[in-house]
Parts: C-alpha cells; sequence; structure tokens
C-alpha cells in the first residue's frame, strides 16, 4: 500500500471532509478523491461511502485508518532515530492550548524551553472543544485540551494522551453576597442563583449541567461568555455566579469570593493530546516534559 494514500486516509479521518484535506495540504479536492479511490483500490475494500455532499470512513475505512497510524508512526521513529544520529534534535514545534490554559501554562511552558533553543515552540490559543481535537491534532504537534472530569476520554488507538492536572473549579461570587460568608457552598444552596456560563458544550457548562443532574434543579443562566476575565468582571460587580478554574483565575484578590463546592467533585481535566506519530519526534518529546514539569509545578503551587 502506497504511504501517502494512507496518509490521505487519515487526514480524512480527522479533517472530515475531502475539501478540508485538500486545502490542509495543497491538493485539489479532485487529486484527494482520485488517490482515496487509488487505495481502495489497492485494498480491494471500499474505504468510504456518501454522506450527504461529501464522504465518510466506512467500517473497514476507519479500520484500517487505525493500522494506518501504527504504520506513520514507525516512520516517524525511524526518521527520529536518524535525526538523533544526526544532530541535537530540535526545530519548531505548533502548539495550540485553549485560552485560560495558554493563560496558566503559557509561560512557564516558555520559560523552560529557553533553555533549550534548538527547539522553536510555535503557539497559538484556540477557543476549543472536546470536540475540535482531532482536527486540531492535524494541524499542531500539540494540543493542550481540557474536558470535564466526568466526560469520556479521547481515543487513544490513534492519538497520545498526555495528563497534565486536574483543575477544581469553585464557585465565584462578588464579595458582599450572603453566600459568601459560607467557607463551602452545597448544591442545594445555589439553586436559584443567577448563573454566569460558558459556551454549550465546553467543559465548565458540562460541569454546570453535572450539578443540574444531581440536583434535579436546572441552573438560571442569564450569560454565556467564554472569556474568564469577562466573567469575572461580571461577578465582581454583581451580575452573577459563576464557576471558574481555579489556578487559571486564581488572581482576583479580594475582587471575588471563591468557594470550594461541598459533597461534589467538580474539576476539569487538562491534558495535551497528540497523534502518535508525531510523539516520536524528538523535539515534541522535549516539549512535553516542559508541559509535565510546569502542571506539576502549578499544581504543587496551588
Amino acid at each position: 500500500m502506497d504511504v501517502q494514500r494512507l496518509r490521505l486516509l487519515r487526514e480524512l479521518a480527522d479533517r472530515g471532509s475531502v475539501t478540508a484535506v485538500a486545502a490542509a495540504l495543497s491538493f485539489t479536492p479532485s487529486a484527494v478523491s482520485q488517490q482515496l479511490k487509488a487505495l481502495a483500490q489497492e485494498v480491494g475494500l471500499t474505504l468510504t461511502e456518501p454522506a450527504g455532499r461529501g464522504l465518510r470512513l466506512t467500517a473497514a475505512g476507519r479500520a484500517l485508518v487505525a493500522e494506518a497510524e501504527a504504520v506513520l508512526t514507525a516512520l516517524a521513529r525511524a526518521d527520529a532515530a536518524v535525526e538523533r544520529l544526526r544532530t541535537t534534535p530540535g526545530g519548531p514545534v505548533r502548539i495550540a492550548l485553549f485560552p485560560s490554559g495558554a493563560r496558566m501554562l503559557l509561560p512557564g511552558l516558555l520559560r523552560r524551553l529557553a533553555a533549550v533553543p534548538e527547539v522553536r515552540p510555535v503557539c497559538r490559543d484556540v477557543d476549543l472543544t472536546p470536540a475540535d481535537v482531532a482536527a486540531l491534532a492535524a494541524d499542531f504537534d500539540v494540543v493542550v485540551s481540557h474536558r470535564d472530569e466526568t466526560a469520556p476520554p479521547p481515543a487513544t488507538d490513534r492519538w497520545l494522551v498526555v495528563p497534565l492536572l486536574r483543575e477544581p473549579l469553585d464557585v465565584v461570587l462578588p464579595p458582599g453576597h450572603p453566600l459568601a460568608a459560607r467557607p463551602r457552598l452545597g448544591l442545594d444552596e445555589l439553586t436559584g442563583e443567577p448563573w454566569i456560563s460558558v459556551e454549550v458544550g465546553w467543559p465548565v457548562d458540562d460541569v454546570l449541567r453535572t450539578l443540574a443532574v444531581r440536583t434535579g434543579h436546572t441552573p438560571r443562566v442569564v450569560q454565556r461568555i467564554n472569556d474568564f476575565s469577562v466573567t469575572a468582571e461580571l461577578v465582581a460587580t454583581g451580575h452573577g455566579i459563576a464557576l471558574l478554574p481555579r489556578y487559571s483565575t486564581g488572581d482576583q484578590g479580594d475582587r471575588l469570593a471563591r468557594r470550594p463546592l461541598a459533597g461534589v467533585r467538580a474539576a476539569r481535566l487538562v491534558e495535551a493530546v497528540l497523534r502518535t506519530s508525531t510523539a516520536e519526534r524528538p523535539a515534541v518529546q522535549t516539549v512535553l516534559r516542559a508541559l509535565r514539569a510546569e502542571a506539576d509545578a502549578i499544581t504543587a503551587r496551588g
């Protein structure tokens, strides 16, 4: 089987459409389609089928993608071995981080990587949900993602998932709120409060909906704001209460009353996700070590 065609099949699995694959790899859509048809002829199986105006993988296509990742990982491992023999491993490493994760991790990560000048981190903040990770991992070497700790982890058949830290979510209130005098807050005490949440599908909103299931009461969400700094301003000025992650938003001083939830675990898990083939690059491994070290330091301080 042609390795390049296997690569195109994997890209279709991650990017979701022939058009997206063509744009990412500087091919024409017709060229991508022709290569996928040629691969199907090579293996003697139907690998894709029509889905609306596009294509989706068949069961045989999904099975071959998993094997293609193993082949591409083996090739990447060989490339990495040669790279280590030739020179000091280095080069650019593309990193995507969700915004509050970038605020929490990126300054320390860059400080640690400054000691390894051969590795050049190229970073971007991306407002991502867990559903976005596969497509982002196709464009970036490392994706720093987050999810509700009760949500299922990403599949590990084609991706390496590196746990970084567990970040508790606290209730934040205006300092003058009647509940601010309590050291911990029970779920029953928060019924009826106006909540400032994030867009549906983002991990913090997942936690809020989990709490709704436990209490039997639907939270009254009055605003949906994805920027935690804006949320903090709204809470501080009395426009509602919110759940905010402890480490990445814990520098508000006495402007907010921050209280843990009693009787329930509420947190988001922060993870680095990358293709198994990408993980073979020595420069990428250097970045992962620095990410883990910075996450450990944040947890220790917290």
